[in-house]
This record gives C-alpha cells, structure tokens and sequence, in this order.
C-alpha cells in the first residue's frame, strides 16, 4: 500500500522533508461542509480541527485556523494563551507580512488558496504564497525538556525589484486554566464552565518588561475573588457537604497549601526574537486588532506603529522585524515563546537558542531526533504500519508535561478529560500509557510510576485523579482496579529492564509536604496498594474481586444502575472484570516480589492469583464469561449479552479450557469483531435501559459503554488473541489503526492523525464518531431535568475535544509486543512470534527481534549486566529446521526443548546480548 493510504477526506499523508511521515491539511473548512461537526462552545469551534505539537515539557495545540495554543501544567494544567476572539484573544503564533502597500500576507487561515498547512512531527507548518512574496512558517516544539516553541520564518521576495517588509509576531498571554473548580461551579451556576474560567483569567493584573530589545516578559499578578465569587464558592461547599455527594463524594478539602484547584501565580511568558533585536513593539491586542479582528488588524490598515504599554489588561506581545530582500532572495528570522518554571533564568534557558548557526539547523536537528530511540516495526507489503507506529510514539513522547507539585514529568490522558473536564487521570490511564514506553524511553516510565506512588493514600487506595495541582479530584468515583495498573507497570518495568534499584527508592507520600508527609520505599508503596487490594476491596460471596462503585468501567455502576441502589452494590457486588484482570497482575508482581527477594510475599501474591483465577473459570455461560455481581435481587450482569472487558483477561490469565477457549474467541469473533471495521464494540448487542427496569443504560445502542469501540479494551484483545490466533490478533490490531478509521469513515476528522477514547459502533446512528452527548445522540439537545450523576450535570460530551486522547496512540504501540509475543521472566525473555508475516524487522533501544527466511536475530539491552536466559517458542516442527546459534558474536550448540531454542547470554550496560539463529 501506497504511504497515503489512510489520509481520509482532509488531507494526506506525506513524508516530509526530515523524511519523516507528516500530514498535509488540505480542507477549506470555512466553505467545507464536511468540516463541520457539533460541539458545545468552550474550546474548539465547529469547523476547528487540531493537532498537538509538544515536547518533554508542554503541548501546543494548533488549529487548522493557524493559531497556537500551550499548554503548560506547573501550577496547574493551562493555556498560557488563550484564543477567544469575543474577548480580542486569538492565542498566538500568528504572523502578518507587511509592506508599504499595506497587508501582505497573514498566517492566520482566512480562506487563501495559496495557504498550505502540514501537522508534522513536532512542528506545524503555514505557508501562505502571493506573485510577490512567500512567507513561510514553522512553529515546532524543540526536542527535550526546554518550554518553549520556536517560529521560524522563512520570508522569500519574489519580486524583481528590492522590497522593504515588516513581519509582526504575535503570541497572546491571557491564560485559560483548565479550572475543575469552574466547572462545579458551573453545575449549580448554569454558566458553561470555560466562561467562568475566563472570567478567572480576568483576576489577574498583567505586567510587560522589555528583555534586552529582543522580546517581551509578561507577569500576572492576582486580583483576588470577586465576593460574588468568594460567597458563590462557600455555597458550593456547603452544598456538597450535605448533597454532594454523587457530583464530587462531598465537601472539597485541600490537605495542604501547595495542592491548589487553580494557579494563582502563574509562571511569567515571553516573546524573544532570537536572531536580532526587534524592531518595534507592543502589547494591546485591542490597539492592535481593533474591530478587524485577526483576520485585518486595524493597526495595519491603517499603518499605525506598534505601541507599548507596560501594563495592559488586553495582554497580548507583538514583536516586529523590518527585512530587506533582493529580488529572488530569502530571509529566515526566528523567535521563542514559552514560560519561566520557577527557579529558571531566561538568558540561561535562551542562551542555546540564540546562537545563529545552530537556529538554522535547529528544526532539522530536532527532527532527527523523533526517528531514534523509538518502537519500530518495518513490513515490506505494508509500509502505513511503520508510519502509525512512528506517528503514534511521537504523540505519546510528546505528551508529555511536567507536574511542580509531585516533580515529576506525566501523561496526561488528554482529550476531553484533559482540556474541557480539566482532570489528571484517571490514574489508571497514565499507567497504561507508560507501558510501551518501557521499550525506548524507561526514565520516563520511572517518572510516571513516582507521580503515582506519591498519590497513594496512607490505606494504599489510589485517587481517581489529579486537579489543579496536586488536589486530589472530587470525585463520585471510588474505582477497585487501579492498584492492578501499577503494580503491573512497575512489575514490568524492571523485569524489563532488571533495574532492582528502583524498587529501593525513597518517595515522599501525600500530601507530600508538611507534617502530614512520609518517606517510603518504592516497594513499600507497593505492597501498601497491594494490601489495600486484596484486604480493603478484597473479594464477595463468589470469591470474585469486589467492584466498589465502578472498575475499569466507570459507567459500569454509575449510568448503569439506580443511585439508591450504589451503597449496597458497593457492600456486595464483584467484578469478573477485576477477577480476571488480577490472575495477570498478582502473578507477575509474584514474579517481581520473588525476582527482588521477598519469597513469602511472591507465594501470598501468586495464591490470591490462582484463587482469582479459580472463581472467574466458574462464571462460564456456555459462550462467555459473565461481567459482574451486583446484590442479592439484582444478581449477575452479562448473562443474556457478552460485556467484552472481562473476556480477553480470562484469556491471558489461563482461566479457560482449550473447549472455551475456542467457543470465546469464536464467540467474540462472531458477536463483537465482525460486525465493526474499527475494532471490537465492547458488548455484542446494546443495553439502552427499558421502561420498568432497573437496570441500562440511558446511553443510545453503539455509543461509549453502551456497545461502543473503546482501543484501551481492543488491547488487551489484541493481545489475548495473540497468544493462540495470530491472524486474528493482526487483523485486530489493524482495525483499531488510524489508517483503517480513515478507511472507513474518511469524512470523520478525527480519527486521522489522532483521535477520542471511545468511537461509535455500526449499532450507533453515527458509526465512526465519538459520543456526542450524555443521553442522547442527538448533540446539544438534551433533557437536563431530573439529573443527578456527575457525568450527567457536566454534560460531558467527548466531541467537545475528541483527539489527543492517549489511548489510541499508547495500545497500538504496546500491542506490537504481544504481536512478537515477547514476555520478560525472572531469569530473562521469553518470545513467541505470532506475527503472520513471512518477513519483519522489530526494533527498540531495549529489545529486537528480526524474522527472516531463513534466520531469527535479535538483541537484549537491559540497563544492568547479567546472563539471560532467552527462550524462542516457535511452531511445531519449526525449530528442527534451525542449526546454527550466533550469541554475542561466538557460534554455540543449540539447546531445544520441544518446539523451543534456549540459549543463554551476557549482557552489559554498554553492550547488548545479541544472537541469531540459522537454518
């Protein structure tokens, strides 16, 4: 398949100049139909679509339109920039071409045909082209850990005369803070929440200093509350004291002054012009735009120079430079946006940045830099996989931010939860996504696992998430399964990598600071969650894993059942979900206990593993397993419909006999698989609740859990069929791809280049999309009366910021493991390609694998030296054919066991274990 296969409607994929796959916005969305979809207004307009250009330290969402926008999470997740043009705030990265004549040309998408757009790899490209000038800009994230972007301009004079221009850079400073806090205010206020948080934004008094004639630092200082606010907020309070208990579990308390629901010293921003000093500034954007707006500046119309105000409530930087251009010649100039974290100097952090030869190969540099150290699987046939996998570990790596209040860099889940609902978690999803990363980038995965552990209550629960800064979120949610994403992170992680060290470490534990903090070790903290599961949450009358108010599902009690009925599904009910999820996660931290020394406490891990494995084997229906326990009247969940969740888990953890291991598949194949071109739905039929009963969904049939494709349950799917139908398994993995979404619903934006946690099913009305209101499918018309839930007085509706979302990039990443079927033990690697390819070349910085005709090959770099004992399980029969072993460059007898080859081997830190077999 050609490269542009899975390029959808809007574009296409191409492979830019860095050699790198990138995608070429083509839509005019202004006069396009097809580009426009419903969304509540807040973030994202009707015909916006986005991309996120981030580093190891903040995120740039660009738009279609042509702005920016950065989002930093020091002090609480924000935009540092905002875009609302109703209040003069077009967030920024937006250039303007100027000559004696007037406007040139602008970078702002106004409908040009001579407009190019390209979402790149850390860069996001305009090239705006008249008969007389080219100006061509590129805003990219540089590489690493530094928090800023860079415009480069590129300005190109096509004339045959000299000509004498002004280019006016311009980047906002009105922040936007994903305020939590707002938006329970918002419930009982009827105010939709992002105007409350702009009015927050208006609380802060702004200051500009010039930097050294080269740019712009702005300052925001705090206002205070309005009373009207103050007193607003201790209503709220004493409201969810007494009935607040299914929107936020009750009264909001913070533990300590550090953990805060809003910033309210906000780090200071700057505009720099890196290669000369500028030629004129200001920072009105009501002086500036006027009543043009961002499309015609009234300032340019009528010639007006740049103006500065040392204070300005309008807060926004420009900063001009006058070029003169020969006929035919081409000027590249340069600037910084970004923020100072606290403790950070501006010339230390732009004095890299400002040296003139190494701007100019800074783009290319950084760009060089997202092909290394990465997962990598290559197919002669199928080349679009190698570009989903590389564009995919490029969203994940550079979704990365840093938290102040825990010190650690984090991924966020992103997507709706992140920029419309403002919440880190849940906690569960950054552990999820962490796990491919293991393979090229294990100081990260470290970074991730210490966010947790610092969370971890003094009872070992884990909190559903993270608000503001370092604010345990308000939350009706009480969620049973989240010790089991890490203690299987953190039990992989150094199998992985052998790093025992780890487990040795000292944390802080919440609330981190004060009297109230501790110290515990790494594998303290651990045994802490495990203890909090198997005793707090422990097991019900089925000797199930008990499901509290939710499981991985958060809707699996909440939506699901009647709220007077939640405190004694709580008291009673078990998850089969859990059950079968903690056969995998209990044995595998049994192997890391046993691996570390602790033999007592391995053999207690393993037996509750063998006893979850037990009772899920019992909950056998003929052809699945059932779902859940709820109470004595309500009994058991999935008996007549097959909830998918629980069946690849029963899988992997061997609760089944060969006989329903082949009637499960077949029955999954059948009920969930066939049916959808993008992936499982998760249950095989709906469950909209009926007039009468107790029990469904107010969910429409094919949207979210209600029979929904969701990519975090498609991989652990994936991944169970792996281990026994290869075919299946990759057939699997490609319909959960971006390419095959783009395939089949191409006029569906996202889904392109990135996309939501959850698409609706062939049973939805709108198959491809994502959910598009709470109750209804039917956007922006529901029924808000008699409502109670959190999800249902937010109105959460996932196509208010339906891309970014982790999930889709993280799995498909991970599952590529499964596919070579790698699974790391005590004593070192164990491999069972199930790949139905004839020829593939897998490759990551911790471990190969290449499949030839006539050979196997590969490595193993774990970060600490030892012997490993390597095992390849190949078909029966198969290994007869292979004679000869290469380990470490010495040829060594073959050792078989059946249908496997085991070979032992060194590694060092610097020096990979590496082999290869031949026939």
């Amino acid at each position: 398949m050609k490269d542009s296969y899975g390029s959808g409607y809007f574009g296409e994929w191409i492979i830019d100049e860095f050699g790198l796959p990138a995608y070429q916005y083509k839509c005019n969305q202004l006069i396009d139909e097809k580009a426009v979809y419903p969304v509540h207004t807040g973030i994202l307009t009707e015909t916006e679509h986005v991309h996120q250009v981030g580093n190891d330290r903040l995120v740039g969402i660009v738009s279609n339109y042509g702005h920016v926008r950065v989002r930093q999470d020091e002090g609480s997740p924000k935009f540092l920039n905002d875009y609302d043009p109703p209040r003069y705030h077009f967030g920024g990265g937006i250039g303007y071409l100027i000559d004696k004549k007037g406007i040139v040309l602008s970078t702002f998408y106004s409908g040009q045909d001579e407009f190019h757009r390209v979402f790149g790899m850390g860069y996001f490209r305009k090239t705006v082209t008249n008969k007389d000038l080219i100006a061509d800009q590129i805003i990219f994230a540089p590489f690493g850990d530094d928090p800023l972007l860079i415009s480069q301009v590129s300005i190109k004079n096509n004339r045959e005369k000299p000509v004498e221009v002004r280019w006016i850079e311009y980047w906002d400073c009105f922040m936007y803070q994903f305020s939590y806090k707002s938006l329970m205010r918002s419930v009982s206020l009827k105010i939709p929440a992002s105007e409350l948080r702009r009015r927050f934004s208006e609380r802060f008094y702004h200051t500009f200093t010039t930097i050294d004639n080269f740019g712009l630092l702005n300052t925001k200082q705090f206002k205070g509350l309005k009373l009207k606010d103050r007193l607003g907020w201790v209503i709220l309070q004493i409201y969810l004291t007494f009935k607040g208990k299914n929107l936020t579990g009750g009264r909001v308390r913070s533990p300590v002054k550090e953990a805060v629901l809003e910033d309210f010293h906000p780090p200071p921003t700057f505009l720099v012009s890196l290669d000369a000093p500028y030629d004129g500034i200001s920072t009105s954007n009501v002086d500036f735009f006027g009543t043009g707006g961002v499309k015609s500046p009234v300032s340019l119309q009528d010639h007006t120079p740049l103006k500065f105000f040392p204070t300005d409530k309008d807060s926004g930087m420009f900063l001009e430079r006058r070029l003169k251009l020969e006929p035919g010649e081409q000027q590249t100039i340069f600037f910084a946006f970004g923020y100072l974290p606290e403790g950070m100097e501006i010339k230390s952090l732009l004095s890299k940045y400002q040296d003139k030869k190494n701007l100019e190969n800074l783009l290319s540099n950084s760009s060089q830099q997202w092909k290394e150290n990465r997962i990598k699987l290559t197919l002669p046939e199928e080349t679009w996989v190698e570009r989903e996998l590389h564009w995919s570990y490029y969203y994940l790596r550079s979704n990365l931010t840093y938290d102040s209040f825990f010190k650690e860099h984090i991924l966020s889940q992103g997507q709706v939860y992140q920029y419309v609902v403002g919440f880190q978690g849940a906690a569960r999803d950054p552990l999820q996504h962490a796990l491919p990363l293991i393979y090229c980038a294990p100081h990260y995965v470290k970074e991730i696992i210490r966010y947790t552990l610092k969370s971890v209550q003094p009872d070992g629960s884990i909190p559903y998430g993270i608000v503001g800064s370092g604010h345990l979120m308000p939350s009706p949610f009480l969620p049973s399964d989240q010790e089991m994403w890490l203690l299987w992170l953190v039990s992989e992680y150094v199998l992985a990598t052998r790093d025992l060290d780890f487990l040795n470490e000292e944390l802080p534990t919440y609330p981190i600071y004060g009297s109230k903090a501790g110290i515990t070790s790494v594998k303290d903290l651990l045994y802490r969650c495990y203890q909090h599961f198997v005793e707090t949450t422990g097991t019900g009358k089925h000797g199930l894993q008990r499901i509290s108010n939710g499981d991985w599902n958060d809707l699996a009690v909440h939506g699901f059942a009647p709220n007077e009925r939640h405190p004694e599904i709580i008291e009673t009910g078990e998850s089969v979900l859990n059950a079968a999820f903690a056969i995998f996660t209990l044995e595998i931290y049994s192997q890391l206990l046993e691996y570390s020394g602790e033999t007592e406490r391995a053999k207690e891990s393993l037996k509750y593993s063998q006893v979850q494995r037990k009772a899920v084997s019992e909950q056998w229906v003929i052809k699945w397993f059932r779902r859940a326990w709820l109470t004595e009247d309500l009994g058991w969940v999935g008996e007549k419909e097959m909830w998918l969740e629980p069946q690849p888990w029963a899988l992997i953890g061997d609760a089944v006999t060969s006989e329903q291991r082949d009637i499960l598949i077949n029955s999954i194949d059948e009920g969930c698989r066939q049916p959808s071109p993008i992936g499982a739905m998760i249950l095989n039929k709906g469950i909209h609740k009926k007039k009468g009963e107790e029990l469904g969904t107010e969910l429409p049939d094919g949207v979210a859990t209600n029979a929904g494709i969701w990519p975090s349950i498609n991989g652990t799917l994936i991944w169970a069929l792996s281990l026994s139908n290869g075919i299946m398994a990759w057939d699997e993995w490609k319909k959960n791809t971006f390419a095959l979404h783009a395939e089949a619903y191409p006029e569906c934006w996202y889904g392109i280049w990135s996309g939501p946690d959850t698409y609706n099913s062939v049973l939805s009305k709108y198959p491809g999309q994502t959910v598009l209101g709470t109750t209804t499918e039917d956007p922006l018309e529901e029924n808000s009366s008699d409502r109670e839930s959190a999800i249902d007085l937010i109105e959460l509706s996932t196509i208010d910021f339906p891309i970014c979302c982790m999930h889709p990039h993280a799995w498909p990443l991970y599952n590529v493991t499964h596919l070579i079927g790698i699974r790391f033990t005590i004593e070192g690697v164990e491999l069972t390609p199930n790949l139905p390819k004839d020829e593939y070349d897998f490759s990551t910085p911790l471990l190969g694998f290449k499949k030839e005709k006539e050979r196997y090959s590969g490595w193993y770099a774990p970060t600490v030296e030892g012997i490993w004992k390597i095992t390849l399980t190949l078909s029966e029969g198969d290994s007869q054919f292979f004679n000869t072993i290469e380990i470490n460059g010495r040829e060594e007898e073959i050792v078989r066991e059946e249908n496997k080859i085991i070979w032992r081997g060194r590694s060092t830190p610097n020096k990979p274990l590496q082999w290869s077999i031949k026939k």
